[in-house]
């Protein structure tokens, strides 16, 4: 007879699996900006970035086929809604719940594999104040903020990467500009300020996408 007890000792085995191999993926930094939302991460071959919608963007950390489903099942929902209701009525967390049902059933159903990754979704507004930003969990929960989210493997943020991330949400200034602080917030949080991002990067390939706030006649998904 399993008891609850059994249930959630299987459970926290399960968790402890995941975060284990979550633990080295590298972090992805996302910021609202008067242009729009600017995402930085690095990687080593494949893409981590992708829009998924006209002003939905996605990124992912964690096992490469888990993440290569949640963004294809977020890309097919997503047009779906697109082409059922209207463009306008796609909303990021709308694709955010679609995606949270499967993967709580997943990590809690013992004869299958859970995922394993974190994601963060993101919707462009018109204005900064208007940007969302999602951070899903591998077991299906998430979480909702305001001006910035920052997906990494670990649970709880320093308040040192917290105050930092918070003096970078500034929507003014030079693209160019966020994108440094962002670097130097990724260098924090990886090394513990014991080295730089360029430092850090040698054998990586940095990326660096800005999703336009405008552009209603180009795409507005751009790789700086």
């Amino acid at each position: 007879m399993v008891t609850p007890y059994d249930w959630q000792e299987a459970i926290s085995h399960r968790a402890g699996y995941i975060e284990s191999r979550l633990s080295g993926g590298a972090p992805v930094i996302a910021i609202s900006h008067n242009d729009g939302i600017v995402v930085v991460t690095v990687r080593r071959q494949a893409q981590k970035i992708y829009e998924i919608y006209d002003r939905l963007v996605f990124a992912g950390l964690g096992q490469q086929s888990d993440v290569e489903q949640l963004r294809v099942t977020a890309i097919d929902f997503a047009h779906q809604e697109g082409f059922q209701r209207s463009e306008e009525d796609v909303s990021i967390q709308r694709v955010v719940m679609a995606l949270s049902q499967p993967m709580k059933r997943a990590f809690g159903d013992f004869n299958s594999a859970p995922f394993v990754a974190r994601s963060l979704f993101a919707e462009v507004g018109s204005t900064p104040d208007k940007d969302k930003f999602f951070l899903l969990d591998y077991d299906g929960d998430y979480s909702i903020r305001g001006g910035w989210a920052l997906l990494h493997g670990g649970r709880a943020l320093q308040p040192e990467i917290i105050d930092r991330m918070q003096s970078a949400a500034k929507p003014n200034g030079k693209v160019e500009a966020v994108v440094k602080s962002l670097q130097d917030v990724w260098a924090t949080l990886v090394s513990e300020g014991e080295k730089t991002f360029a430092e850090l990067t040698e054998n990586l390939q940095p990326e660096t996408v800005l999703m336009m706030r405008t552009g209603f006649e180009t795409n507005r998904f751009r790789v700086l």
